[in-house]
């Protein structure tokens, strides 16, 4: 009983030490107050930086990139830190509404009333979406943020190292004076490359409008002035202060130097585009369909928040075929699995929404070489419930070769008996 005794009691007292160890509220606060690390302080010093000058971020899916880009004693940006993106959801392409899982892209403003000291991610600040671009769209979404802990639904997921010091740029420029910062948050590098790539892209003519943001950045390294007119973007306009959304756009006044500045930029820019249209190998990653794709994984997702059965992965209008293997969120494409060859009797599957947008229904017979053997995974069958959750009807069943047995061979295989079971009758 005394050795019973003396072992629970070391058990709480070890579980009481171990308490001690918890974060509390003054740890919260000392993540808040935690300040850049020496070695970026010395090259802000050398850039000709203060610690509490203003900041602009860059964000960039594709490339799983966030920059912070801190202004000069010129008044011009410059690069100061680069984080690795641990996680962001959805595919490329904006967001539309509620449930879409899409990490938005555009351009958005951070006050000190979004930074959130005291989040269950570690630190984090609100983007700002919807912005009035968004709104004026109808998007719908909310709580949209740049966090910690690595984990996200809509969000861009950092490490817990990183926001820490990303964190810290926003809250240092604050105590300096700036009211707000600058996102910038775009599907890829907006190089000419890059837009050869998308040009065939359902969001091409968005991120087209994006782009000139791009440039104007890029042209000035100073945050461009953001403004909504006519339910678009438009750029460093000094006839627009705020106001409806939907109203006419003035004529853009723009000096003779910068109008002349802005013509050799675009032309360079053509010309290596028009380059691009014919060099560029590298494949387009996913994204997101429009309005109807973001509808299927918003029900998707409400399904799932209900309890019920749902698919592992979100619903996707994206043939499989053209999905880039190891993107955010995305399955790797598998073989449309047909049949199962150790099986007697051929089992009529229904395809995912994924294989149906990758087997032609006019040509069944070129489906017959994606059949797998019995010990292969078979691609993943959206259950009923879960047809039932997008709202969509279930696709047809594309009919294949595989699953067809020649009449003559069943009915041989039907009426011919082995001779020891006549026998034995």
């Amino acid at each position: 009983m005394k050795v019973r005794t003396a072992i629970i009691s070391t058990v709480i007292a070890t579980a009481l030490l171990a308490g001690c160890k918890e974060s509390t509220v003054s740890d919260l606060g000392l993540r808040a107050e935690r300040p850049l690390p020496q070695k970026i302080v010395a090259k802000m010093k050398a850039k000709g930086m203060t610690r509490t000058s203003p900041i602009m971020v860059r964000i960039f899916k594709e490339e799983n990139t966030l920059e912070i880009w801190k202004q000069k004693n010129n008044g011009r940006y410059d690069l100061i830190a680069s984080y690795e993106i641990c996680k962001w959801s959805g595919k490329l392409g904006p967001k539309f509404i509620e449930g879409d899982r899409q990490a938005p892209e555009g351009f958005y403003i951070v006050r000190p009333s979004q930074m959130n000291p005291k989040s269950s991610y570690y630190l984090s600040f609100n983007i700002g979406f919807p912005n009035a671009y968004d709104r004026a769209h109808g998007r719908t979404g909310q709580h949209l943020m740049v966090h910690g802990a690595c984990s996200s639904s809509g969000c861009y997921s950092m490490t817990d190292e990183s926001v820490a010091e990303i964190y810290a740029f926003g809250r240092d420029a604050f105590k300096g004076g700036q009211r707000e910062f600058q996102i910038q948050a775009f599907p890829f590098r907006m190089t000419p490359a890059n837009m050869a790539r998308y040009r065939n892209d359902p969001n091409y003519e968005f991120w087209k409008m994006l782009k000139q943001g791009y440039d104007a950045f890029e042209m000035t390294k100073v945050p461009p002035k953001v403004d909504v007119c006519e339910k678009r973007y438009v750029f460093n306009n000094p006839d627009i202060n705020g106001g409806p959304a939907d109203q006419p756009c003035p004529p853009s006044a723009k000096t003779d130097n910068f109008s002349t500045a802005y013509a050799d930029y675009h032309k360079s820019y053509e010309t290596a585009f028009s380059a691009a249209l014919s060099s560029s190998n590298k494949p387009p990653a996913p994204s997101i369909q429009g309005l109807a794709e973001a509808k299927l994984v918003a029900a998707w997702s409400a399904a799932r928040a209900r309890g019920e059965k749902v698919s592992r992965v979100p619903p996707s209008l994206t043939p499989a075929s053209s999905e880039k293997p190891g993107a955010p969120d995305i399955r790797p494409a598998a073989p449309a699995a047909t049949a199962i060859a150790a099986t007697p009797k051929a089992e009529s599957r229904q395809p995912s929404q994924e294989q149906t947008a990758s087997i032609p229904a006019s040509k069944p017979e070129a489906a017959t070489s994606a059949a797998v053997p019995a010990q292969a995974p078979v691609a993943a069958t959206p259950a009923a419930e879960d047809i039932a959750a997008t709202g969509q009807s279930a696709p047809a069943t594309t009919e294949v070769a595989a699953n067809t047995t020649p009449a003559t061979g069943a009915t041989t295989a039907e009426t011919r008996k082995p001779w020891w079971k006549i026998l034995g009758k």
